[in-house]
């Protein structure tokens, strides 16, 4: 297994915002938390530049050179292979060289995934790494797995997803005995692809809580705590969520501005409902969650969403080093060996 250093390596230049915003969310969590050593992995003027600007005077941050940077439309392989010692590159070998027991990125979601299955790979009993999700319910959160790792999922992996994905929601999110649904076009055991009957039949196998196949509908009503597919369904289900997400808080937005414009002189129900709107924005907020566990890797992979600011970037360290602080590997390696998954 990859040897677990101290610091957690994070992708300088990946991002929408990179290196700004990146650098400024690891100069939140290094003050807030200096015991935590950080490598930013980047264009080391760039880099340098950013932490000034930051005001950043402390001990725990280095740079560790990258003389390129992968973009959001890189082919990842390709790109892995033509752009060497790119920022996602120099990080991730951080971690297998024993630097680093982390690797945190807002850039190319494929090459982040690459970049930790070629130079990290998985750990013993795993089969494939899937990218884990929370969705934000009424009352809870579900993590949704995988997201867009493996597009050619097959049985065992996504009984695997399941055993991970629960072992995740009971350890980082607290869940105690975390719900496994199986996502499907109905309830019924019948229904589905092949990947999904025959999937179907193997997790009633498992000691999961599983609770059966699940629709589409259910993720959000707060029916499961961890939903499995394969990753080509994951992603449409990812996009399409944070999509309507965006659309219905900009009719919300759109319906308080027109309320504003009519409410009676004095009445302050204007700043009552700004605040209910500000409250639903905060609970779907993604910079909250800390960004995807790619969970399955030798070494914690953390991917942070593309358009990501200095909270998200700061948040999805905190989960990196919380993984490495619980050992979650090795959790999951020791749960898959028992289980002979």
């Amino acid at each position: 297994m990859v040897h677990q250093g101290p610091a957690i390596a994070i992708d300088a230049m990946g991002g929408d915002k990179a290196p700004c915003e990146v650098v400024r969310g690891a100069i939140i969590h290094a003050r807030e938390h200096p015991e935590v050593p950080l490598i930013l992995a980047g264009d080391e003027i760039r880099v340098r530049e950013e932490l000034q600007a930051g005001g950043w005077d402390g001990s725990n941050i280095e740079i560790a050179h990258a003389k390129t940077v992968i973009a959001m439309d890189d082919s990842p392989v390709e790109a892995l292979r033509r752009k060497r010692g790119s920022s996602i590159e120099v990080a991730t070998r951080l971690v297998k060289d024993g630097r680093a027991f982390a690797v945190v990125g807002a850039g190319n979601t494929g090459a982040c995934v690459a970049a930790s299955t070629l130079f990290l790979g998985v750990l013993p009993n795993v089969k494939k790494a899937g990218i884990a999700v929370a969705f934000q319910t009424s009352e809870t959160k579900v993590m949704v797995i995988d997201v867009g790792a493996n597009i050619n999922a097959k049985p065992e992996h996504l009984i695997q997803y399941g055993i991970m994905a629960s072992l995740y929601a009971k350890e980082i999110l607290g869940v105690e005995r975390p719900r496994v649904g199986l996502l499907n076009i109905g309830e019924e055991d019948a229904k589905g692809t092949t990947l999904a009957k025959n999937s179907h039949g193997l997790f009633q196998k498992t000691k999961l809580n599983f609770i059966g196949n699940i629709e589409g509908v259910e993720i959000f009503r707060g029916k499961c705590d961890v939903v499995v597919c394969d990753g080509f369904v994951g992603n449409i289900v990812l996009k399409t969520a944070e999509g309507m997400a965006e659309c219905l808080l900009g009719l919300f937005h759109g319906a308080l501005s027109e309320a504003v414009k009519t409410e009676p002189k004095g009445s302050g129900m204007g700043s009552t409902l700004k605040e209910a709107v500000n409250r639903v924005e905060r609970k779907i907020d993604y910079s909250e969650y800390g960004g995807a566990p790619l969970l399955g890797v030798d070494g914690v992979t953390i991917i942070a969403h593309g358009r990501s600011d200095a909270k998200a970037i700061s948040n999805a360290i905190r989960v990196a080093w919380r993984m490495g602080e619980i050992n979650l590997n090795a959790q999951i390696s020791d749960e898959l060996k028992s289980l002979g998954a």
